[in-house]
């Protein structure tokens, strides 16, 4: 992306890469582009939408330019020509719209007035969740983790990231040796040492996380039993040995955080509570020394969660 005024002579962008993100590319050279150009510019950002049933003779005629001047606009922005800045346009809007029409501003809500939001969003999302969840497959997932020797967590992004963690956290608790992995390469290397003993469980909003999907294949084609929680009809999901299907739609509010991240930590706590009944002695154990482990450390012995 150009950061300035194009120095080059044709309006070729300096480093030969079209802008991946054209709007804020059109902001960023507001006021910089040769005075005809600006012409385009100023028209293209007012009618962002119509762009793309446009002819390049018919924007050239709206903003009382040559059909050369939109072409020389279009390259100031690192694309071939006309073709290209509106297929890359169309792009950028079809995941910026909504952004764009966002309301300016915004009253604060109350704490509480938040807080019921946000419970709303969750409850909305984890009912669609119950519905969709089939239970006999979240028994052969206990089934499998319950016995196996080895557990590998992965999610990828904010919100799979987070929930595969705490699925670690969960299931070493209960004396399954489990690890949490985010990094696309260690991934990929560790999912090439599980064997028919290991499980590996992928957490995906979208089920289309090349690692995820990568790591799923290899660790599968070494025999091990690969757990995913992803929509129905994903990469991942068809390509795991034990999906569990959930397809969670998102609020339309943007300023509202993703709820399908709470759904998945209810599949995670349910898997392990289950795991926990089936393993009931080890579990007991286990528990009973972290919590002696704990008490030694901060002398506390009331009711408290493990781990703080």
């Amino acid at each position: 992306m150009c950061a300035g005024k194009d120095p080059n002579p044709t309006g070729d962008n300096t480093n030969g890469h079209a802008a991946i993100d054209l709007i804020s590319a059109l902001r960023d050279h507001a006021g910089q582009f040769p005075a005809r150009e600006q012409k385009v510019a100023d028209y293209v950002q007012k009618h962002l939408s119509a762009i793309s049933d446009m002819t390049i003779a018919e924007l050239a005629k709206a903003c009382g330019v040559s059909t050369p001047t939109v072409v020389r606009f279009c390259r100031t922005l690192g694309c071939d020509g006309f073709r290209e800045f509106k297929l890359r346009l169309a792009q950028n809007l079809a995941v910026s719209l909504q952004y764009i029409s966002a309301p300016s501003t915004t009253e604060q809500v109350a704490s509480e007035t938040a807080i019921d939001r946000v419970l709303g969003a969750l409850y909305a999302t984890a009912n669609v969740m119950r519905q969709q969840v089939d239970p006999a497959v979240i028994e052969r997932a206990v089934e499998k983790i319950a016995k196996c020797r080895q557990l590998l967590t992965a999610g990828i992004g904010g919100g799979s990231t987070m929930v595969a963690g705490e699925a670690a956290s969960r299931f070493f608790r209960l004396g399954i040796p489990s690890v949490a992995l985010h990094d696309s390469y260690l991934l990929q290397m560790r999912a090439a040492t599980l064997g028919p003993d290991d499980v590996l469980l992928c957490v995906s909003a979208s089920g289309e996380a090349d690692e995820l999907v990568s790591a799923a294949e290899i660790a599968g084609g070494y025999g091990a039993t690969t757990i995913a929680i992803a929509p129905k009809g994903s990469r991942l999901a068809m390509i795991s040995k034990i999906p569990i299907l959930v397809d969670l739609p998102e609020d339309p509010d943007i300023f509202k955080p993703t709820a399908s991240r709470y759904a998945h930590l209810v599949i995670v706590d349910a898997i392990a509570m289950t795991v926990a009944q089936v393993r009931a002695a080890t579990t007991s154990e286990n528990l009973r020394r972290i919590r002696s482990s704990l008490t030694a450390f901060h002398g506390r012995t009331g009711p408290q969660p493990l781990g703080d």
